[in-house]
């Protein structure tokens, strides 16, 4: 009798970009872009910097100034050197997720692009497959690390950060595609993901920078995974379902059906979500609620004398520990100095957390924001992610504000306008790559379907 781990690495070893839907490729090309421009945003950053630094220190000397990459070597996109595929993926994935505005699945509270790519680009430029061999990769590395992340369910997030553990297997079903793996490896690669799967919030209350840790080992274990089992190495048959797999270890309420919902027919990666603010994407709808409040009656920041916001479960576990941040990172999971930032600026962007998230008035207005569980946007999530606030004003007024679809949302996405502008205000930040550079990568990552062969993606040397 087939199994749910076996129907979906069977779905994985098999997909193919022929049977792929034109809008769910337009819309992995989008993905793509928009994850592109957050690793460039990792350049500099301190967490990141170490993280590679250690990667290339454990790898091959790394090659510098070179457009076309040696065989068998993969770009780091940071300081465009060239290294392993298996240390180049672990660089990239701690780059692309510490500015906070790589994309989101809802349903499965899982950021697909920060593990996924930077495996299925690296192992691309290494073997010299084509731009359709990368968006077939991505898309069952999406297709699947979703469905993981959906299978664990809520339990499992209360404890364990979805990306760094469903993230493994999502990066190894891109890079097992890639290597052509057939079904039976494609599951030994699963097994041996899935036994490496790790991540956990506790880094949260002090700030420390595991964050970029988690996306980093996610990613280059599942590149890891899905090379041994090309090897003929063996994982587990059912690391999913078994007895001692991954339900049993790391969720109380795991739903095996999830792990093989229509697939082939549901494509999940068309519902992922992009980041419109710079930070933790639990606050991202009270932040749309709270703005909407604000244009709709011309509130100033002076006017809030207190905001209160209807919030999902799932909210208060991740951002509750987070009561006076003390790091950039770690305020971008404060609800209230989001909120306050989003009051004072209009917006929640990597130059306002930089400059101001310790401001005497960014201080003063995170310390009148309070989270509260809300009956039916807990129930709601997290299929949606609705945004409720109750905005009582300095004169008296009590308003309420209220958006079920955040910006970024597949009800309310980003237009690729948008996502090259997000883009180059990105790399303009980090200083990662010269307008014009980032302008150049950009227009070609559009046209990755018509790619003959991946090559680097931001060229010269830095």
């Amino acid at each position: 009798m087939a199994t749910a781990s076996s129907q979906l690495s069977a779905f994985a070893a098999g997909l193919r970009f022929d049977v792929i839907p034109e809008p769910v490729v337009r819309r992995a090309e989008d993905l793509l872009v928009d994850w592109f421009g957050s690793a460039v945003a990792g350049h500099g950053a301190r967490a990141v910097e170490s993280i590679t630094r250690f990667a290339q220190a454990m790898g091959p000397q790394p090659v510098l100034g070179c457009d076309t990459p040696p065989a068998g070597a993969a770009e780091v996109i940071i300081n465009r050197s060239r290294t392993s595929p298996y240390l180049a993926a672990m660089a990239n994935a701690a780059a692309s997720h510490v500015a906070e505005q790589d994309d989101v699945h809802n349903g499965a509270v899982f950021h697909p692009a920060t593990v996924v790519f930077p495996a299925a680009v690296a192992t691309a430029q290494a073997l010299g497959a084509s731009g359709q061999q990368l968006i077939a990769a991505s898309v069952a590395g999406y297709e699947v690390g979703i469905r993981v992340g959906e299978f664990l369910r809520r339990s499992h997030y209360k404890v364990f950060h979805t990306t760094g553990t469903a993230g493994t297997l999502a990066a190894a079903a891109a890079v097992g595609n890639l290597l052509d793996l057939n079904a039976a490896q494609m599951q030994h690669a699963f097994g041996s993901a899935g036994t490496q799967s790790a991540g956990l919030w506790e880094f949260l209350r002090t700030g420390a920078d595991s964050k970029q840790l988690h996306t980093a080992h996610a990613s280059a274990a599942g590149l890891m995974a899905a090379y041994l089992a090309k090897d003929g190495f063996t994982g587990a048959a059912q690391i999913f379902e078994g007895p001692q797999g991954m339900a049993a270890g790391m969720s109380s309420d795991a739903d095996p059906a999830k792990l093989i919902d229509r697939l082939g027919t549901r494509w999940a990666t068309a519902e992922t979500s992009f980041k419109y603010h710079a930070s933790c994407r639990h606050t991202h709808p009270a932040a749309d609620a709270l703005l909407q409040v604000m244009q709709a009656h011309g509130l100033k920041p002076d006017d809030l004398a207190r905001v209160v916001t209807h919030v999902h479960q799932g909210a208060i576990d991740v951002l509750g520990p987070v009561v006076r941040p003390a790091t950039v990172h770690q305020s971008k999971f404060s609800m209230g100095t989001v909120l306050a930032l989003v009051a004072r600026f209009g917006h929640a962007g990597l130059v306002e957390f930089e400059q101001h998230f310790l401001d005497a008035g960014t201080q003063g207005l995170r310390d009148r924001v309070t989270m509260k569980l809300d009956a039916e946007v807990d129930a709601a999530y997290p299929q949606r992610w609705i945004g409720k606030v109750t905005v009582y004003t300095t004169d008296g007024r009590v308003l309420q504000g209220r958006v079920d679809d955040p910006k970024g949302d597949p009800g309310n996405t980003l237009s690729r306008d948008e996502i090259t502008a997000k883009a180059l205000r990105l790399a303009a930040f980090s200083g990662g790559a010269t307008p014009a550079e980032m302008q150049a990568a950009v227009e070609a990552l559009w046209q990755v379907a018509k790619w003959p062969r991946v090559g680097v993606l931001l060229a010269g040397a830095a």
